[in-house]
């Protein structure tokens, strides 16, 4: 299976995408949207931020373990990853974000 953005109704009422590595695993969750647009704003914003590692804030999460944001070029967050056993591993997933956010299809399952 192929990286893909899986788009949602994130109930009520909003919307909201994860990436999906070609493995099935979700490296990236966005934010929750008020509307359909503005998800698929969010997934554009993606493609274009992912590839330049000045994007990424690598952090820890409230229990210590790696993880980090995507922010576009305003600062504001576009998703967050998953929470990590090592930073060798957060790197490993900045990496598939970097290989797959840009050109990653939209499974629309609104």
């Amino acid at each position: 299976m192929a990286a893909r953005y899986v788009l949602r109704n994130s109930p009520p009422g909003q919307f909201h995408f994860v990436l999906k590595a070609g493995n099935g695993e979700t490296i990236l969750n966005s934010e929750r949207y008020t509307s359909k647009q503005g998800a698929i704003g969010g997934i554009a914003s993606v493609r274009e931020n992912s590839p330049h590692d000045i994007r990424y804030e690598r952090k820890t999460d409230h229990r210590g373990a790696p993880m980090f944001n995507l922010k576009a070029t305003n600062g504001q967050v576009i998703g967050t990853s998953e929470s990590y056993s090592s930073i060798t591993a957060r790197e490993a997933g900045i990496a598939s974000v970097k290989a797959n956010g840009p050109t990653a299809p939209i499974d629309d399952q609104t």
